[in-house]
């Protein structure tokens, strides 16, 4: 699942391959953009911003991508099969004479000139991979509604940008507290401790695919909660809990974090 530390690693693969070099393929599959041609431009930079990646190009415009829940950017060298998905799943192809990126399931992409980056971007709150990024600043928007579910304001970008479903799950773990505790009733002092961490593990992760978040070297521990439903806690050996009623599925253990639980539909049953 793309989460910053995803798209960070994306972006520097991409631009290590096309950063500095001619296009010399450009196909651009959506409606909106069926007619653009980057074509004979040279490919200036490929940067993430939170979950969106920037690749500007010469002229100032800049090729505007967001992953969402499932979208990949893959780079190929020249020659080389591309396997990332079926071809009726390709949205973009950026090709130079020695590498092509290809990009799979895209649900945003877009063409705007590099001056009006901030109109997709601006809203972003302090960015865990970038060079913006404020603790201070990210502690008072995640605070700034006290009545709000952590969970919901983790993932919200404006208070700050990096943070998925992932991390989101395995930060409340961590602060042993569950996703719907409100944000006012965190004790003191963990705020601060929990986006530090989420800063530390997603610089941990950013050189590589394979997320982790426990301190375990065991390759079946990766992830304390997240994905691990009806599995024992690695702590105390409890079940994980999950609520699978929404898009972003929320995994917590019942023993080690406190707080409450989801809310239950009207006249529906328990969370498994």
């Amino acid at each position: 699942m793309p989460e910053g530390d995803t798209v960070w690693l994306t972006a520097h693969r991409m631009h290590g391959a096309l950063a500095g070099h001619l296009l010399t393929h450009c196909d651009l599959r959506v409606p909106k953009l069926a007619t653009v041609d980057l074509t004979g431009r040279t490919v200036l930079d490929v940067a993430p911003r939170g979950k969106h990646l920037l690749t500007r190009v010469e002229g100032g415009l800049t090729l505007h991508s967001h992953l969402r829940m499932d979208g990949a950017w893959r780079v190929y060298a020249a020659g080389e099969r591309w396997r990332g998905g079926p071809a009726h799943q390709i949205r973009a192809v950026l090709g130079t004479e020695t590498h092509t990126a290809v990009g799979y399931r895209l649900p945003v992409l877009g063409l705007l000139r590099t001056t009006d980056e901030p109109t997709v971007v601006g809203h972003l709150g302090p960015d865990l991979l970038g060079p913006d990024w404020d603790l201070d600043e990210a502690v008072r928007r995640l605070c700034a509604d006290p009545a709000r579910p952590l969970g919901d304001a983790l993932l919200d970008q404006r208070n700050v940008a990096g943070i998925g479903n992932v991390y989101k799950c395995e930060l409340a773990f961590l602060a042993r507290v569950t996703p719907w505790l409100p944000v006012g009733d965190l004790p003191p002092g963990v705020p601060e401790r929990l986006l530090a961490t989420a800063h530390r593990l997603l610089v941990a992760n950013k050189d590589r695919f394979e997320r982790r978040t426990t301190t375990s070297g065991h390759p079946d521990r990766p992830l304390y909660v997240y994905g691990r439903g009806n599995r024992p806690c690695h702590r105390c050996g409890t079940p994980i809990r999950w609520d699978d009623r929404h898009e972003r599925v929320s995994y917590w253990c019942p023993r080690c974090q406190k707080g409450p639980g989801p809310a239950p539909e009207p006249g529906g049953g328990p969370t498994p």
